[in-house]
């Protein structure tokens, strides 16, 4: 449980209250006792709203060629965005061809996006890494394709001109100019006149599309999400309230997540915007040569909350557990920590708590959420203090979680002004995402955290579509086995994927964490790639020790670990295995390395089996 200074959880939460419908289906049908009650109908009224109350705070920050901060004040970006919008407007953009992104988070992105949106024209905001790579040119053109943009910025045009050339050769090209507001190619237009602008942005409303994101395509081809005005700030009026400080104090962000994801695009971006906040964009990134970047933006400005993905928090961990002075300063404001796109591990959340424990003397709430791309992102949050990494929360206000029973495992889904239409010129599959009731069938399963108290919040219990049987006929759930491995074989697991479908037995893939195996291994590492490392007897022998202790404490096959192997390479961003937020690819590794899925049944480290007195001693403890 988490450590606060006294009163700091009454600022921070809401009261939760979860009111709970029981069907004659034996559905449950979870609400907020909380009323969404009125917001505003699109995101650019707070921007409106804030260059006049607050025009000279920072809102947006970004390092320039020299790095130093360029900062951008409410009264600039505005500024900017009506400028950008003038010399839209005259190019015939409409939902049927809006404005293509593929730029990293940046000032211009962020203004064009906005300006895009003041003119009542979606942007489609597409990875800059569809663009880089000849292997993915296939993507980007199914999205070039689906989306038909006519207009793309890139903030790289030299990078991506080949991948433009190819999927869209007849749409008008923009590049950043010098100045963090210039964007060359639109400085010929003749712009149209305020009242224009002031006309088009009049004809918006909650229904207006505001943005096209898109899935990751790991299974399959990216499908198109539309998110709409109404989508995005019903997200935002929830959190004020289940949050309520956000609505006082205006959050300090410095955050790398990308914008053409939701967590970072519509969770963290849209809420500095919502409640008039600073947001530093972080050019860094959870990688050993990029995440110094993040460290140097957090020893410039301490966050007043702070959101990651779980591998970013774990990069962070070395420099927060060594370095005093950047601990107290990272911690020293922050209200609580985020964790989003993936359960935190244990041994990463309990390391967390203990840096901040000693860098400031008690631990901010480490909190979730649970969401996806089609609820922009919110559906649950967490609103309370809670021990446990995969606490989703409980349903936001406005929005309801229909839970289902499927296969033993009771399956969410989501209804509620969060929820997209549906996907983007993909009537089929839109269709197939919505049950007879219109819920959003969201595809993970959630159980609560204390059976009959769902105010303690729905625990995750894996994707629908991850789990998978024993030939026995057992169902095995994916995401609670894999956190449970990596807890149990600390620190020697970074992450792992799960095996078995109809198979005898659970086996297991494993990265291993490379930094703890030297460690482990002392000088006999020395001279040793990182192959070699992964691939040392030694470490094995360690992870199946630790794997043993565990299944003695297992009463059933669908959680006993009998196999594993330790891959010797990390996993392969270009074939999807880690996403952009940083968090591993379950279906995408077992289709890449589908020779060591076979190797881990072949010829995989067989898990020792524990004499009886060692396993009851074991299960005991």
């Amino acid at each position: 449980m988490s450590v606060v200074e006294a009163g700091q959880r009454e600022r921070l939460f809401a009261p939760v209250d979860v009111q709970v419908e029981t069907t004659a289906a034996g559905e449950l049908i979870l609400t907020s006792g909380h009323e969404l009650g009125d917001f505003p109908e699109r995101l650019l009224d707070k921007l409106d709203h804030w260059a006049e109350i607050t025009p000279d705070r920072v809102y947006l920050a970004e390092r320039g060629p020299d790095g130093a901060w360029i900062r951008r004040t409410f009264a600039d970006v505005k500024r900017d965005v009506d400028t950008l919008a003038a010399r839209l407007l005259p190019l015939g953009l409409s939902a049927d061809r809006p404005l293509g992104i593929v730029a990293l988070n940046g000032i211009r992105h962020a203004e064009l996006m906005l300006a895009a949106q003041r003119i009542g024209v979606p942007a489609a905001i597409i990875s800059p890494g569809y663009a880089m790579s000849a292997s993915q040119f296939e993507k980007l053109q199914h999205i070039f394709n689906l989306a038909t943009p006519g207009v793309v910025f890139a903030d790289k045009p030299e990078a991506i001109a080949a991948a433009l050339d190819k999927v869209a050769p007849d749409a008008l090209r923009l590049a950043p100019g010098p100045n963090p507001a210039q964007v060359i190619g639109l400085e010929d237009i003749v712009p149209a006149s305020p009242e224009a602008v002031a006309a088009a942005y009049a004809a918006t409303g909650p229904d207006t599309i505001a943005k096209l994101l898109f899935t990751s395509g790991s299974t399959g081809m990216p499908k198109g999400v539309v998110n709409t005005q109404r989508m995005m700030v019903s997200n935002q009026k929830a959190l004020s309230i289940i949050w309520p400080f956000l609505n006082t104090q205006p959050p300090v962000m410095v955050d790398w997540l990308p914008w053409n994801h939701t967590f970072g695009g519509n969770c963290c971006f849209n809420q500095a915007l919502y409640f008039g906040g600073s947001f530093y964009i972080d050019q860094g990134k959870p990688l050993p040569k990029m995440i110094g970047q993040t460290v140097d933006n957090l020893r410039d400005i301490s966050p007043t909350i702070y959101f990651n993905v779980p591998v970013g928090y774990e990069a962070l961990l070395p420099y927060l557990e060594t370095d005093p002075a950047f601990a107290e300063h990272f911690f020293t404001k922050v209200n609580f920590l985020f964790n989003a796109g993936a359960a935190m591990p244990a041994p990463v959340r309990e390391r967390l708590a203990a840096a901040a424990r000693k860098a400031v003397g008690h631990v901010p709430p480490i909190i979730g959420a649970g969401g996806a791309t089609e609820t922009a992102p919110f559906s649950t949050a967490i609103h309370f203090e809670t021990p446990h990494a995969e606490n989703l929360g409980v349903p936001i206000p406005g929005t309801a979680i229909k839970m289902v029973p499927n296969h033993g495992k009771m399956e969410l889904r989501v209804k509620g002004p969060n929820v997209m239409p549906g996907y983007w010129r993909q009537p089929d599959a839109t269709e197939a995402a919505f049950d007879e009731d219109g819920y959003y069938k969201i595809a993970d399963a959630g159980r609560f955290a204390e059976p009959d108290r769902p105010d303690l919040g729905i625990l995750y219990d894996g994707r629908t579509a991850e789990n998978f049987k024993l030939s026995s006929g057992t169902w095995v759930n994916v995401g609670a086995l894999r956190l449970a491995a990596i807890s149990a074989a600390k620190p020697f697991i970074q992450d792992a994927v799960v095996t078995g479908h109809g198979r005898d037995d659970i086996g297991l893939m494993i990265f291993p964490n490379i930094a703890a195996a030297r460690a482990e291994l002392g000088a006999a590492a020395e001279g040793l790639t990182d192959a070699e490392i992964a691939e040392h007897p030694e470490i094995s022998e360690k992870i199946g020790a630790a794997l043993a202790t565990y299944n003695a404490r297992q009463l059933g096959s669908s959680t006993k670990i009998v196999l594993f192997v330790v891959l010797p390479t990390p996993p392969d961003p270009a074939n999807h295995e880690i996403t952009e937020k940083g968090y591993i690819n379950q279906r995408a590794v077992l289709s890449a390395r589908a020779d060591d899925v076979e190797r881990v049944y072949t010829c995989g480290y067989c898990v020792p089996v524990l004499p009886a007195n060692a396993a009851k001693v074991a299960a005991s403890a």
